[in-house]
């Protein structure tokens, strides 16, 4: 899935790849804490979510401009999110993509997490999007 942004690479990765910013743009995160790192490979948080979730996320790929990506680990659950940043002559396209470990366990959950994970990713790259734009 990919969305584009009325901003040039530059800005557009520097605002979703800072996860103080999180909260401005991801529809089920309502704050950050316990931030460990500067935004480098290695950085680490805790998403504290609408439901109550709070998965320890990493940031596990960090090249300005080109791409980033997080992991996500939540009582067994692994979540990845990969964007990719491209220019574009109205601004940039933000590719991104989800994965998904479950637990066997969790099968069923993990079934409906992927069903609903590129969605949620769609329309926060879409708030992003807005925000980013204004």
């Amino acid at each position: 899935m990919s969305v584009d942004f009325a901003a040039p690479v530059d800005v557009v990765y520097a605002y979703l790849a800072d996860p103080a910013r999180r909260s401005e743009w991801q529809g089920s995160l309502r704050r950050i804490v316990d931030v460990v790192g500067d935004g480098e490979v290695g950085t680490t948080w805790t998403d504290v979510t609408a439901v109550g979730a709070r998965p320890r996320m990493r940031i596990i790929e960090a090249t300005p401009g080109v791409s980033w990506a997080e992991r996500g680990t939540w009582r067994g659950i692994d979540a990845d999110l990969r964007l990719t940043f491209e220019p574009i002559p109205a601004g940039t396209r933000v590719s991104a993509v989800v994965g998904l470990r479950t637990p066997a366990v969790l099968a069923p959950l993990g079934v409906v997490l992927r069903r609903l994970a590129p969605g949620a990713v769609r329309g926060d790259l879409e708030r992003a999007a807005r925000t980013v734009g204004s």
